[in-house]
This record gives structure tokens, sequence and C-alpha cells, in this order.
């Protein structure tokens, strides 16, 4: 019997950010990247034996400078091989950024392959983002509004929040 197919495992965070003008509406984080169309969810693949929402964690900080406790999984999605690489993505639960964090990605520089950073209210994600993408975290966002998500195990062990 032959080894099983190599998949690629990504991990990508979704954060929202409140309208300071006090209207109730929520911004999602998003990244601009230079060798893609669309807006992404701030993320990347992890390494061989990396744990996963480390890996989220990891990019999430190099590319917005945010560190935040990853654990729930909001989404998993399933690329096939005839389109890109065969992946699963995982869409963590970032939860919502205060305004002092709000600053830090404000002030942050992301690495060179990134053009921006992006906050993008729910009604504006279709223009923003490339189809495949914007129903991604549009699941996610609907599995936070509704306070579903699967907490991430190792082994059978929740990982810790930190």
């Amino acid at each position: 019997m032959g080894r099983p197919p190599g998949r690629q495992s990504g991990q990508q965070v979704f954060a929202l950010l409140e309208d300071p003008d006090g209207s109730d509406e929520f911004s999602v984080l998003l990244v601009d990247r230079v060798h893609r169309n669309g807006l992404t969810l701030p993320g990347g693949s992890a390494e061989q034996d990396e744990l996963p929402h480390l890996a989220a964690r990891r990019h999430l900080e190099t590319e917005t400078g945010l560190v935040l406790p990853l654990r729930t999984i909001l989404t998993v999605d399933y690329v096939p091989a005839a389109e890109f690489p065969e992946g699963l993505d995982f869409v963590y639960a970032g939860g919502m950024i205060t305004p002092r964090q709000a600053g830090i990605v404000h002030r942050h520089q992301p690495p060179a392959d990134i053009r921006g950073l992006h906050w993008v209210p729910q009604a504006k994600l279709r223009e923003a983002m490339a189809e495949d993408q914007c129903r991604r975290v549009e699941d996610a966002w609907d599995a936070w509004e509704h306070g579903a998500g699967l907490p991430l195990l190792v082994r059978g062990v929740p990982v810790p929040v930190g």
C-alpha cells in the first residue's frame, strides 16, 4: 500500500472590530497579499509537526502584529487537488478586537508579500474577496454569530487557549 497523498494544512484567523461610530456594524480583518487577487483572512500553512493553532498564531502575529489565543475552529474548508494542492483550511475564532489591538494592527509593518491590512464590513466582503474566500469568511461569520465552533484537539486533548 502506498503513502497517502500529501495534503496542505492552512490556518486562518477570523477577527472582528466593532465600528467605532456606534453603529453596531462589525468589520473583519483581511490581508491584501501580493500574490493573490482579492483579500484573504490572515494566516498561512503549518510546518511539519507544528501545532495548527500555533501556526495560525504565528502567521497572525507576523502579518498583523496581533497575538490572540486561538483554540476554537469556526469552519473547515476542503480544497480539492484539481484546483490547488489538496488541502484543508481551518478558520479559527480570533474574537472581538479591542481599540488598543486595532491600534497595533494600524501601526504594524507587515512582511513584503503583503500590500496592506484592511477592516472590511460584512456588506462589502463580496466586492473585496474572491468568491471562495468570501464564502469561507461568511461561513465563519455565521458560526461566530451563532456561538458555533469546534475545539481543536491534539490526540483527543483540547489545546490550551494561550
